[in-house]
């Protein structure tokens, strides 16, 4: 029976494991018999493309098309490409997704093409250890990841040929893993230092259940940035001939050597090396572990920030452990910060470079077979999902690091007369206005009965899977009618997007929350100065001049505060036309009220029945007019 399988798809290595006979879940050889495939893919001009360690090899040769690192660009656009990313490889910025130009220019290749060979690798290998095809596979994927970068990872493993169970978040599977082995209860901190990115999160851990609280990250942050210092370093003083800008194939091999030094000193106090490099260059090196520690002092520091954001999103202070994922969490000078930062010695019983694959093939089997029907995982959404409302205000529909799947409705309903269309624009953020946050999609609900303003209910539902993709509804409720997508942006938000933007939200909440009401507000005075326009053209007589004049009067003064950026102000001017015009709504209302009697005894209509449905005098306005 074909058995399934995890793979932690990394941006430096990548990993297949399963769960054998004995109930264990065990890496697979892939690369040359090592559980550690490289993520690297050369494209040669002609011939067969290679990965994994032998395509490694060939980077410092040919840097342009040996690819690297590509998780980076999963899911991402021309606009997202890195300066230090364009020194080094060719880019054709046609259309919304990156587009890498490969094998001497004469191919061109997608993020997800490239990671589909890693996978087709990694599913070949898997099937030669099992003997047979495995029969599906859980991949891990950073806690940030949003819609379209978990989207681009599921369509790599289609393309890869693999059956996709599910995407699961890489600190959830470090947690599966340590939590299986060890039988933890309590709170947890995964501190996840990989290759190219950095996650914390804290995760509850009790009786099965592995609940996430919260999860921080920072963008381009890991072993990488370790071995650009360490090769910039080196190349100052120990380049021969010396080259003040060497080519990125030099480059290149300057960083794989810093790497092998760094990865040396963590069980060394001093490396030298000579190393070969491209276009006839040598490099002398000789470093020291407290030399290393000076250079990479910064990059770790940087880790502190999103640790102490989490524990307080979280709502804790103190972890009963800490798990260690991700092969630069190696270094001696990391594990002592997480020490200091925690408070405790890290948990280190698991390898940190195969602890995520482990976790996902213990998921895989769970999925595959109900091997472990007694594991919960309970992923959070990193940003709040909401929609657009009139004014350019967010009603925010699901909020961040709430527990996926999660679902979420709410009532809207027109803003003005006749409105037969109503505008969905789903965002994606923490501020206030849609155009500070990140727009995922738009798209149009038609066929809304024509009736008076704030008649008509349309209901929006937001929905997350397990793999965090969402997919949104609205439904008129009077007729039915109901138009849905399944958010696919060209290219999704980063690490070092989602942080800002956290960041942008709590320094600017206050001048957001008076942009906020400044246009809710002006949307209530646009209201109130429409209808009563209409009511002066229907029923104007019942007014008498001078109390038509005083109205108008309050409608000017409220035009006026509506242009200013006083939300007091606006209220106020609101109160006070409302106020000037209630002899003329109550005479408008006995009006109709006698004209709907005319010819009934008042013992013809009986008792009304009580009133059901939609939301009262709070209903929400709809998110635009269509």
């Amino acid at each position: 029976m074909p058995r399934a399988i995890g793979i932690d798809l990394g941006t430096t290595n990548s990993l297949v494991a399963h769960v054998d006979e004995r109930n264990r879940p065990c890496i697979l050889p892939v690369d040359e018999g090592k559980p550690l495939l490289a993520s690297a893919v050369f494209y040669p001009p002609e011939g067969s493309v290679e990965v994994g360690g032998a395509a490694k090899r060939r980077a410092p040769e040919r840097p342009v098309d040996t690819i690297l690192s590509v998780k980076r660009f999963m899911g991402r656009g021309p606009g997202d490409i890195r300066p230090e990313d364009r020194g080094i490889y060719q880019f054709d910025e046609a259309g919304a997704m990156v587009r890498l130009r490969v094998g001497g220019g004469k191919r061109t290749v997608t993020p997800i093409e490239v990671s589909a060979e890693i996978l087709r690798v990694l599913r070949r290998a898997a099937g030669e250890a099992l003997g047979g095809a495995p029969g599906g596979c859980v991949i891990t994927v950073p806690a940030y990841f949003d819609d379209a970068q978990r989207q681009a990872t599921k369509d790599a493993g289609r393309l890869a040929g693999l059956d996709v169970l599910r995407l699961l978040n890489e600190p959830t599977a470090a947690a599966v893993a340590y939590g299986l082995d060890k039988r933890s209860q309590g709170v947890f901190a995964v501190y996840d230092l990989g290759g190219g990115t950095f996650d914390v999160s804290i995760l509850r851990l009790e009786e099965g259940v592995f609940e996430v609280l919260s999860t921080v990250g920072d963008t381009h942050l890991g072993g990488d940035d370790f071995d650009r210092l360490v090769a910039r370093a080196l190349l100052e003083g120990g380049l021969t001939p010396p080259n003040a800008d060497p080519s990125p194939a030099v480059l290149r091999g300057a960083v794989a050597a810093a790497q092998k030094i760094r990865e040396a000193l963590t069980d060394r106090e001093a490396v030298e090396a000579e190393v070969e490099l491209p276009e006839g260059h040598r490099l002398r090196a000789r470093l020291t572990r407290a030399e290393l520690e000076a250079l990479i002092q910064p990059v770790v520091e940087r880790t502190t920030v999103p640790c102490r954001a989490a524990l307080r999103d979280a709502g804790v202070e103190k972890v009963d452990g800490v798990v260690l994922v991700g092969g630069a969490t190696r270094t001696p000078l990391v594990r002592r910060h997480v020490k200091a930062l925690f408070g405790q010695e890290p948990l280190t019983d698991l390898d940190p470079d195969t602890v995520v694959a482990l976790g996902a093939a213990v998921q895989a089997d769970a999925l595959d077979r109900g091997g472990r029907e007694d594991v919960l995982l309970l992923d959070v959404i990193p940003l709040s999902l909401g929609v657009e409302m009139m004014g350019g205000v967010v009603e925010k529909i699901i909020l961040r690091n709430s527990t996926i799947p999660a679902s979420a409705t709410q009532q809207f309903t027109t803003y003005a007369d006749g409105q037969t269309g109503m505008v969905i624009h789903v965002v994606q953020g923490e501020r206030e206005l849609a155009r500070d946050c990140r727009s995922l999609a738009r798209f149009t609900l038609k066929g809304i009965p024509p009736m008076p303003a704030g008649i008509a209910r349309v209901e929006i539902t937001y929905s997350v899977d397990a793999d965090g993709i969402l997919q949104v509804s609205a439904r008129e409720i009077t007729t039915g009618i109901e138009q849905r997508i399944q958010v696919k942006p060209t290219y999704g938000l980063t690490e070092e997007e989602v942080e800002h933007m956290l960041v942008e939200s709590i320094e600017h909440a206050e001048e957001d929350v008076s942009e906020r009401f400044l246009r809710e507000w002006r949307v209530e005075g646009d209201r109130i100065l429409s209808s009563l326009e209409t009511a002066f053209a229907m029923d104007g007589e019942l007014l008498r001049p001078d109390e038509r004049a005083a109205v108008e009067e309050r409608m000017r003064g409220l035009r006026t505060a509506m242009e200013g950026t006083d939300y007091l102000a606006v209220k106020a001017w609101i109160e006070s036309v409302d106020a000037a015009s209630k002899a003329f709504a109550e005479r408008r209302m006995d009006k109709h009220v006698a004209k709907a009697m005319a010819g009934h005894r008042v013992d013809e209509f009986g008792d009304a029945p009580p009133a059901t449905g939609a939301k009262g005098e709070d209903q929400d306005h709809g998110p635009e007019d269509g």
